[in-house]
């Protein structure tokens, strides 16, 4: 499935079963056929159809959303190996983690409630009436090290922007990481027909402000003194990418 796709399930129940999943980022089969107390063989029915039309798949014997996004990259730089790949729920902790070593530093302040609503609500991916959400990782091993995320809601006078954030944890930066994943996102944004992406990141944050920059990033306004970081005020410096 990918976000292009309008949500059509054909049968109230598997539209029931989709939904508690997406919700729910990760489910015990037999628990949500219990939970939506859906007869057994119309809950193995309807998850068949479901994972046949690609919306949902089947991961270490739970439930969880099916978006196509793309295969595994692998890069190296150095003696430095990572991968860059579609995000899977159980990154989120990964994720989480990271984004949080970056967002320490005080400059990132978007990307820190993004964290914040992702380990909230226990869910990483989204797709539903309302709003969609994409992750990538780069990783190094097991480790995640760094992230691309996009936001979008589902109004149709918005239908066509992103918020996209991008960050790699510091140890990880001077390698190519960002580029990668900024990269990959901007093809899956505009692979699935957005037209437009955008970021906000405080003044203070000048190495990221130079990168969007440099990858072709325009800024749109300033709001003046929007944040307060250590009791100093700090002007929101927003930005944004025609695709």
């Amino acid at each position: 499935m990918t976000f292009a796709e309008e949500i059509e399930f054909g049968h109230e129940d598997r539209k029931r079963i989709y939904e508690y999943v997406e919700r729910h980022g990760a489910v015990d089969p037999d628990d949500a056929q219990e939970r939506l107390r859906i007869d057994p063989g119309g809950f193995r029915h309807h998850v068949a159809i479901l994972k046949r039309d690609g919306r949902l798949e089947d991961r270490n014997g739970r439930l969880q959303v099916a978006i196509d996004a793309g295969a595994e990259e692998e890069y190296r730089s150095d003696d430095l190996e990572f991968h860059i790949r579609p995000a899977r729920q159980d990154d989120l902790a990964g994720i989480v983690g990271a984004i949080r070593q970056v967002a320490e530093e005080r400059t990132y302040i978007v990307a820190e409630s993004v964290a914040d609503e992702v380990d909230h609500q226990n869910a990483l991916l989204r797709h539903n009436e309302l709003e969609s959400r994409m992750f990538f990782v780069a990783t190094v091993g097991d480790e995640v090290v760094g992230w691309v995320h996009l936001h979008a809601p589902e109004l149709e006078k918005l239908s066509h922007t992103a918020e996209l954030t991008v960050g790699v944890i510091e140890e990880y930066r001077g390698n190519g990481i960002g580029s990668h994943l900024l990269s990959r996102g901007l093809e899956w944004a505009g692979s699935n027909a957005y037209e437009k992406v955008y970021n906000s990141v405080p003044s203070s944050n000048e190495d990221a402000i130079a990168f969007l920059e440099r990858h072709g990033w325009e800024v749109e306004a300033i709001r003046e003194d929007h944040y307060k970081l250590e009791g100093e005020y700090v002007d929101e410096v927003m930005m944004a990418l025609e695709l």
